[in-house]
């Protein structure tokens, strides 16, 4: 049974599936998900009773995280050696890194994270958590 109010799933639309997928894929599979579901347009991610879908947008354009709309996803990533080592992969994976000047307190000093962003500006923080059985 699912926590109410939680998230049952986020959807993100992109302009080039192929580009994009590669790097959703390492991240969520760093973070725990499964693959999920699989189709021409898109594929999907689970962890528990929450999935996260990449799918190809049906209309041309570009996303920016400035605009009104959705700025970013943010994820417990488990402990801070947990978060800096997805920092240091990501590059690898076709993440860049954001704030990179302010690492790891760009979220404010008492905020240990890592923000990244893929090829199609989409941007994740990957936040440290207190909670040791987290990873």
């Amino acid at each position: 049974m699912s926590a109410f109010g939680t998230p049952h799933h986020v959807e993100v639309q992109v302009a080039d599936l192929d580009r994009a997928v590669p790097g959703w894929e390492w991240l969520l599979g760093e973070l725990g998900y499964e693959p999920f579901q699989r189709w021409d347009g898109g594929r999907s991610w689970r962890l528990g009773a929450t999935y996260i879908v990449v799918t190809r947008a049906p209309r041309e354009g570009a996303h920016d995280r400035r605009m009104p709309g959705l700025s970013h996803l943010a994820f417990h990533a488990g402990s801070a050696e947990s978060v800096e080592q997805l920092w240091r992969q990501g590059p690898s994976h076709g993440w860049m890194h954001l704030y990179a000047d302010r690492h790891p307190f760009a979220g404010g000093e008492d905020h240990y994270a890592a923000f990244l962003e893929d090829a199609e500006r989409f941007k994740v923080e990957l936040v440290a958590s207190d909670d040791a059985s987290v990873r």
